[in-house]
């Protein structure tokens, strides 16, 4: 159903209008601890979340395409797909501010700049969640980049930080290069911007073959630097280690929904018929990623740069449940691995957020924890905050019953259920090579257990924050015992997209 409808975008209105809002209101404020600023960031993150949450109740209600509502032209389309990576977002950021917001204030981060340009990353991860056109797609993910290029570079007498902003900067305008050179290549082929009128022109297949697979090039490349997997890494170890932890969880957070959303938008909704195309280039990206990024990792001393070759191996897991596609007529296969690998994204940033939620936890003023080392003892300093770590670095190697090991085996199993060798045995090495990033992961725990504290440091109690901290690792560990409810919620909003 296509409408000139503005409640199709009325989330987005809402952010925008509070975004400017909120920036006026910070030029009179004067508590340096930006009360008024936080809680009404706060509140208006929850009032979006709960917007998605409403109609993503209603969308999952409606019955086939009535599910997926056109707005503005065609140019934006709610569907239950997008408004769960939406409420994701909005949640992973109103996390990824509490948790920050101790750590900013140590660093005379915390301005009202910080707050406008959080909310403006989430416009654009919005805007590209929703985006049902091309060039709103390439809109979305300026938004979001520049905001966070900024926010990067936020600490402006840090050498590390601006080299690192100058670097993402660099990288991230050569990947939207890419991105927006194939799309203008899938324009010249099909004649149109709009993702329904691109399948429709593939499926009729009267398009030259050549000026289509070129297209798919370029936007798979672009993707692929988004998502920062290999050969398009480079810049997310980079990046990582030198952004301020509060912008390195921003940057490994919330963006991976916009993320996934995009890949799903344009390779399947408007390019499932050149499936046979971008499919194989998914599965080379994903092998390679899973290889270097975790034999990159076991050589990382550096707490962040670890992580940041983990984010790319664990990406590259995710990207293998984007290569089953329709077979015999069928959707089925397609259905089970774009569910894992929306599970799979969905807990992944869970874990994240606390991982670099507990890292930031544990700084003080004059003190960084950067180093794998810099957690030598935790278990006697601090043994709850251990066990959470240690609930975490489970998860993310996929040790049961934590909820990495259900992501881990909801991919797999879409894998294998196809039935087609070449699937087994991309199964196969994804297991092997998920027994090598265990070491490193089993690494930091015996950092914390076994190791004499380095640091004799009391660890500061931060009282909210220890709380969220704890709720999170339970939630990794809920998840991972009853999986069955997200896991149903993905395949139904999977479904409804693939339908509508």
């Amino acid at each position: 159903m296509t409408q000139m409808n503005w409640l199709v975008v009325y989330p987005e209105i809402l952010l925008l209008v509070a975004v400017c809002a909120i920036a006026l209101v910070d030029l009179w404020v004067t508590d340096p601890k930006r009360g008024l600023t936080f809680w009404l960031t706060q509140g208006t993150l929850a009032v979006v979340a709960f917007m998605h949450a409403n109609v993503l109740q209603v969308g999952l209600g409606a019955q086939g395409a009535a599910a997926s509502v056109y707005g503005m032209q065609g140019l934006v389309v709610s569907d239950p797909m997008g408004h769960l990576l939406a409420l994701c977002a909005a949640l992973a950021m109103m996390l990824t501010l509490a948790y920050s917001r101790p750590y900013i204030a140590e660093r005379d981060m915390l301005k009202g700049e910080f707050f406008t340009l959080a909310l403006f990353v989430l416009m654009g991860i919005s805007v590209m969640i929703s985006a049902n056109n091309f060039l709103v797609i390439y809109v979305g993910l300026e938004l979001m980049s520049l905001s966070l290029y900024a926010l990067v570079a936020l600490r402006r007498d840090h050498v590390v930080a601006t080299e690192a902003a100058m670097k993402y900067f660099v990288l991230g305008a050569l990947a939207s290069g890419f991105l927006l050179y194939g799309m203008s290549m899938m324009y010249g082929a099909t004649g149109s911007l709009d993702l329904r009128k691109v399948f429709a022109a593939i499926a009729a297949g009267q398009i030259n073959a050549t000026v289509l697979t070129f297209g798919v090039v370029f936007i798979v490349a672009g993707l692929g630097f988004k998502l920062g997997v290999v050969p398009f890494h480079m810049w997310v170890p980079d990046v990582y280690q030198g952004s301020p932890t509060a912008v390195t969880l921003m940057i490994g957070g919330a963006p991976k929904f916009a993320a996934f959303a995009i890949t799903i938008r344009i390779l399947v909704e408007g390019m499932v018929g050149l499936a046979n195309d971008w499919q194989e280039m998914l599965i080379v990206l994903a092998v390679l990623s899973m290889a270097i990024g975790n034999l990159a990792a076991i050589a990382q001393t550096n707490l962040k740069r670890m992580l940041a070759f983990s984010a790319i191996a664990q990406l590259g897991f995710m990207l293998l449940g984007l290569t089953p596609t329709v077979i015999a007529a069928s959707t089925q296969s397609a259905a089970n691995g774009y569910s894992s690998a929306m599970f799979y994204v969905i807990t992944y940033v869970l874990t994240t957020l606390g991982t670099f939620g507990l890292v930031m936890f544990l700084t003080r003023q004059g003190f960084e924890c950067e180093e794998v080392s810099d957690l030598a003892g935790l278990a006697k300093r601090s043994p709850w905050l251990a066990g959470v770590m240690t609930v975490f670095m489970f998860s993310l190697a996929g040790v049961p019953p934590m909820v990495g090991f259900y992501a881990k085996f909801a991919v797999l199993q879409a894998l294998v259920s196809t039935n087609v060798t070449g699937y087994i045995v991309l199964a196969v090495v994804a297991v092997m090579l998920s027994l090598v990033a265990a070491y490193y992961y089993l690494r930091v725990v015996k950092v914390m257990y076994f190791d004499e504290p380095t640091d004799t440091h009391v660890v500061l109690q931060r009282g909210g924050v220890g709380v969220l901290l704890a709720l999170n690792g339970a939630a990794a560990l809920v998840l991972g015992l009853v999986p069955d409810g997200l896991m149903a919620l993905c395949r139904d909003v999977i479904v409804a997209a693939l339908v509508g």
